[in-house]
Order: structure tokens, then C-alpha cells, then sequence
């Protein structure tokens, strides 16, 4: 499992802490996901390594490794992507959606079906978010615009607003 889309990234490990190997991480997926953390893989190299413990101090998620044993150890993988295979992936609830799944979707009007080209990429913008499309379009992503959301099948239909692609134009 050597490409990048059978994988997933969960954390990116900082700095080391402490004298027993451990070492702060930035988490990117719900707290407890964590939980239920046994087996991780460290990339760029692609290590396999036992995760002894994780929890949270101070909001920053801690982890330590099976083998990890001294500051010296942890700073080794400072910088490196905590990854799990896809296969492991959380599931999200209902309503929710991975920005990964979101991108490559085709973006069609609910009026006429016509393709607004496809996601190419998602902005962080407070509690909605926005998709970019082809590069040229940016749609909110809420309900009252993206009204059927379908990532089974790479599909997004909007009912824009008016004005809002005039708005996008370059």
C-alpha cells in the first residue's frame, strides 16, 4: 500500500516532549478517533509503529510509540504524517463529509443539469467552508446551495443563488 489515496493522514508529529519518547502532534480528525489508535504507519518512510498511548493535554494530542523511549527517539520523527490505511478511515455522521471525498465530485445545477466542472479543491472558511470548482467558481458549501451531496457517486448538485457565478467571474 504505497499510494497516497490508501492512506490516510490523522496527525502530523511536533515536537518531542518530555524524556520518555513521547511527542506533541496536530491532530486532523475528532478526538476520539485517537481512542481506538493501535497501529499507525510514519511517512515519508513508511513506518509501521505500535501506538502505546494517546491523549490530549491542553488540547494538543500526545502520542507515544511501542520502542520510542527517549527525546532523542521522538525527535526523529518530528515533521513526519501519523497514517492509517484507508480501509480504517472513521466514519463520518451523517451530513458529514471528508474534504477528500468532496474533491473530484462534478458540481451540476439541480435547474437543467448543467456541469459546473468539478471540485478541485475545498477553502476552510469558518463553520461552512467553500468549494472551488475547475479553479474559476467558488461555492458556499451549505444546505441551502448544495442540495443533494453524493460522494458514492462523484456528484454535488447546487442550486445557486443568483449572481453568484457572475460574482465568480475572473
Amino acid at each position: 500500500m504505497s499510494k497516497p489515496d490508501e492512506w490516510v493522514t490523522v496527525a502530523v508529529l511536533g515536537r518531542a516532549r518530555g524524556i520518555r519518547g513521547e511527542l506533541t502532534a496536530f491532530a486532523l480528525s475528532k478526538p476520539e478517533r485517537y481512542d481506538s489508535l493501535r497501529e499507525v504507519f510514519l511517512f515519508p518512510e513508511g513506518s509501521r509503529h505500535e501506538v502505546e498511548s494517546a491523549w490530549f493535554h491542553d488540547n494538543r494530542l500526545i502520542l507515544k510509540f511501542r520502542g520510542v523511549d527517549t527525546m532523542s527517539d521522538a525527535e526523529r520523527l518530528t515533521g513526519c504524517e501519523v497514517r492509517v490505511p484507508l480501509s480504517e478511515r472513521v466514519h463520518p455522521e451523517p451530513g458529514e463529509y471528508f474534504e477528500s471525498d468532496l474533491i473530484g465530485c462534478e458540481v451540476v445545477e439541480r435547474e437543467g443539469g448543467a456541469s459546473l466542472g468539478r471540485v478541485t479543491a475545498f477553502q476552510d472558511a469558518g463553520c461552512s467552508g467553500v468549494l472551488e470548482v475547475e479553479g474559476r467558481l467558488l461555492i458556499p458549501f451549505v444546505r441551502a446551495i448544495c442540495v443533494a451531496i453524493e460522494p458514492e457517486a462523484r456528484r454535488i448538485v447546487v442550486d445557486l443563488p443568483a449572481g453568484l457565478k457572475e460574482l465568480n467571474q475572473k
